[in-house]
C-alpha cells in the first residue's frame, strides 16, 4: 500500500515512441503520476483529454504529467496522436509500476469480478517522495482536483 510521506516506487518504462523513461529522471520536479485502465476507452479518454487541456498549467506550475496504463507502446502512440496528447504515457505490459503502485486490483463490473487496474493518481515531490495519493479517482474531474491541489486551493 502506498501511503503519504514514502519513497515513490522507482520505475523504467517505454514511453510512445518506445524510449525508457524513469521515475529518477524527474527528480527536482514534481511528477504526477496517474494510472488509468485502457487507452480509446471513453473514461480515460475522457482522463487523457483533461490532462491535455490543462497541460499548459501544469507546465506553469512546473510539474511532469505522466499516464500509465498496461497497454502497449504502438497503442499509446495511436492514443497520443489521435487525442493530441502532449505529455508522457509509458507502458506497462508487465505490470511493474501499476503492481508496484498497488492500483492492480480486483474489480466488479456488472456483476462480474476481474483484476485491472483501479483508476489512480499519485503526485510525486521533487525529492521522489509520495506527497499525495488519489484513489479511484473520477475521469473528468481528476485533472481538475490535482491542479487544485498543486495551486494549494
Amino acid at each position: 500500500m502506498i501511503k503519504e510521506g514514502m519513497k515513490a516506487p522507482e520505475f523504467t518504462l517505454p514511453d510512445k515512441d518506445g524510449n525508457q523513461v524513469s521515475l529518477a529522471d524527474f527528480l527536482g520536479k514534481k511528477v504526477v503520476v496517474y494510472f488509468y485502465p485502457r487507452d480509446n476507452t471513453s473514461g480515460c479518454t475522457k482522463q487523457a483529454c483533461a490532462f491535455a487541456g490543462a497541460y499548459k498549467e501544469f507546465e506553469e506550475l512546473g510539474a511532469v504529467v505522466i499516464g500509465i496504463s498496461k497497454d502497449s507502446v504502438k497503442s499509446h502512440q495511436n492514443f497520443a496522436s489521435k487525442y493530441e496528447l502532449p505529455f508522457i504515457l509509458l507502458s506497462d505490459p508487465e505490470l511493474k509500476a501499476i503492481q508496484a503502485y498497488d492500483v492492480w486490483q480486483e474489480k466488479k463490473m456488472y456483476g462480474k469480478v476481474s483484476m485491472g487496474v483501479v483508476r489512480s493518481s499519485f503526485i510525486i515531490d521533487e525529492k521522489g517522495m509520495v506527497e499525495k495519493v488519489m484513489e479511484k479517482v473520477k475521469p473528468d474531474t481528476n485533472a481538475a482536483e490535482i491542479l487544485g491541489y498543486l495551486r494549494q486551493e
